[in-house]
């Protein structure tokens, strides 16, 4: 009987170990950058063509190698960080595995230059599927040059597997930010097929980070400096008005290193607690640094995630860090004690307090209910008035249902309130349901947030928000399967300017977007050209459309099972839908009704709400006992 267990050959054996490193390019990114920072490089750039499928470059100008180092670099497990086991507790360094560069060469095709600054020649080493092609000397600056093409272009199955230019370049930006945001005393510079998306000069942490995120968090950032025996924790948190319904910028890093952790971020949500909405999350780039003895590193491939001595002191650690910086900041709440000019020329101020007034204020009830002991509960009842009137209760306090009712059903409207489009882009027959509105009926408007709309059986409560997101879900789903929303054309076009991420995100959905009534064209870097927006959208509010609707995009991104036209018609129909608080007139109302009622499931919103509750004849019957 022949053996069944047999040694893999060393190329399958490099593929496997490949797929636990380099997943996409921004993974062989990630690797390089890290390894340029090790090498002292105080100026890395980063090519890429086609997202890294074609191209991923990286040149530094660290300390080079010598022609031993360059051909041993490839072999798996070969590092020059680790000596002994014990190194693996004192790793001060981004990179220790030594599977980076063999990875690498394992599923691409790898040109290498590199010079240390006291040669006068550098070496030159071609490799091909894990093994040497060609290696000479050469020509070459002070550092490394490490080009990595094709990827996977000997494993065809696991380049099918990538995603468009578009999505694996926002990784790769992302995997690029993550590095360039921990050194900014480093230069660094990102260049995608021949135009440089970052170009980032050596300075403070601030100012890189306002370099990576964007001007606009130049005034939404509030510093957090802690210094302690332990550990030192510095860097940045954001106001509590700048929080987003989504996690994208927030940022941990641990001895330079980022890392995810859950744990540590539920730490700074209790720190924002009472501050922000339960539904939004606060921007934070947060740098711990302890001694490598209290942390584990080499838990995960991708070095993402670590393992703490003891979690619950760096936890209590980053709460109370940030908590500080909020209340120091005067971003928490606090009792402002400044008179104004105009209370201190009250004559309760600026005239004496008599004796018969001492008197008169002694004896009164309020006082006695404050002076007694064991009394603080006792408030003596208020006389009647001789007129008849109650006094006690303030005017205008108690509200009749009538009153209540008529105020509800106005059909004034307040400044800036919402116009429902009264044309539905609904063309096809609305299919016979249950519920079916009267030919004439009344409707009311409750709290600015629930309608009541009679059918024919009894009645339904429609919350007008949830309601209409499943109205506008339904349109946009419509538009992009051969119904195309009509474009109303800007009279002046607006500029729009994003962060380099936004930027690339914004790129992948132009064509969708243009079938749902956007008209958005690219002009120049990072920058866009709003020339049209759907009907719905007011004139003036066509960059707050867009901000709003990349934020509502990244919500649901991180839900992997909604393809990206999923993704859009989501955000899209959350961030037009109505709001609550927002007065409807009467036909308004009836349009909303009646476009909820033809839809093809109208009692709830793509996310699952009930978007109406019904309560029919039989129901209320039984609540009376009928």
């Amino acid at each position: 009987m022949p053996d069944n267990i047999q040694l893999l050959p060393d190329h399958i054996a490099n593929q496997i170990a490949a797929g636990e490193v380099i997943q996409r390019p921004a993974s062989a990114v990630k690797e390089l950058l890290e390894n340029a920072v090790d090498a002292g490089a105080t100026e890395i750039r980063l090519i890429v063509n086609d997202a890294g499928k074609a191209l991923i470059q990286v040149i530094d100008n660290g300390k080079g190698m010598n022609e031993t180092d360059a051909r041993l670099c490839f072999e798996r497990h070969a590092t020059s960080k680790i000596r002994q086991i014990e190194d693996l507790f004192h790793i001060n360094t981004m990179g220790f595995r030594g599977e980076a560069l063999a990875s690498v060469a394992a599923v691409s095709q790898v040109e290498l230059r590199t010079r240390r600054h006291s040669d006068e020649l550098g070496t030159y080493i071609e490799i091909e599927n894990s093994a040497v092609v060609r290696q000479e000397p050469c020509a070459a600056a002070p550092g490394t040059s490490i080009s990595m093409k094709n990827l996977f272009f000997n494993v065809p199955a696991r380049r099918n597997f990538l995603k468009s230019n578009a999505a694996e370049m926002r990784h790769v930006i992302d995997e690029f930010i993550r590095v360039a945001m921990a050194f900014p005393q480093l230069f660094f510079s990102l260049t995608h097929n021949g135009q440089q998306v970052f170009h980032l000069d050596r300075g403070s942490l601030k100012q890189r980070l306002v370099q990576l995120l964007g001007s606009h968090y130049n005034s939404r950032l509030v510093s957090v400096q802690e210094q302690t025996d332990y550990l030192n924790i510095q860097g940045f948190v954001g106001k509590p008005e700048s929080a987003k319904k989504t996690r994208g910028d927030q940022y941990f890093f641990v001895n330079n290193r980022f890392i995810r952790s859950a744990y540590l971020n539920h730490a700074v949500m209790q720190a924002y607690q009472d501050l922000i909405p339960g539904d939004s999350f606060p921007a934070y780039v947060l740098f711990i640094d302890l001694n490598p003895e209290q942390i584990d590193v080499n838990v995960h491939p991708t070095k993402q995630e670590i393992k703490f001595e003891d979690e619950k002191i760096v936890y209590a650690f980053v709460q109370a860090a940030v908590k500080h910086a909020l209340a120091q900041f005067s971003i928490t709440p606090t009792l402002e004690f400044d008179i104004d000019e105009g209370i201190q020329k009250l004559d309760a101020v600026s005239k004496p307090f008599t004796q018969e007034q001492q008197s008169a204020a002694s004896s009164s009830g309020l006082y006695q209910a404050f002076t007694r002991q064991h009394q603080a509960h006792f408030i003596e009842k208020s006389k009647p008035d001789p007129a008849g009137n109650k006094t006690d209760s303030p005017s205008g306090a108690l509200k009749s249902w009538e009153t209540f009712i008529e105020a509800s059903s106005s059909g004034g409207k307040n400044e800036g309130s919402f116009e429902y489009e009264q044309a539905s882009s609904f063309d096809w027959e609305p299919p016979k349901k249950k519920w079916q509105l009267p030919e004439v009926c009344d409707f009311l408007q409750i709290q600015l947030q629930y309608i009541i709309a009679p059918v024919q059986q009894g009645y339904i409560l429609i919350q007008q928000q949830l309601a209409h997101e499943r109205v506008l879900y339904e349109r946009y789903a419509a538009a992009l399967v051969g119904k195309p929303m009509a474009t109303q054309r800007s009279l002046f076009p607006v500029t729009i300017d994003l962060s380099p991420a936004d930027a690339a995100m914004l790129l992948e959905m132009l064509s969708d977007m243009a079938l749902l009534g956007y008209h958005i064209e690219p002009f120049g870097q990072n920058s866009f050209v709003i020339q049209g927006t759907p009907a719905d959208i007011l004139q003036g509010n066509e960059r707050a459309a867009i901000e709003q609707l990349l934020d509502q995009y990244k919500h649901f991104s991180s839900d992997v099972k909604f393809s990206k036209r999923e993704k859009l018609i989501r955000s899209l129909a959350s961030q037009h839908a109505i709001r609550t608080g927002t007065q409807l007139t009467q036909a308004e109302m009836r349009q909303l009704a009646r476009d909820l009622l033809s839809c093809a499931q109208p009692n709830v919103t793509a996310t699952g709400k009930p978007t109406f509750i019904e309560f029919n004849r039989d129901y209320l019957n039984r609540l009376f006992e009928k």
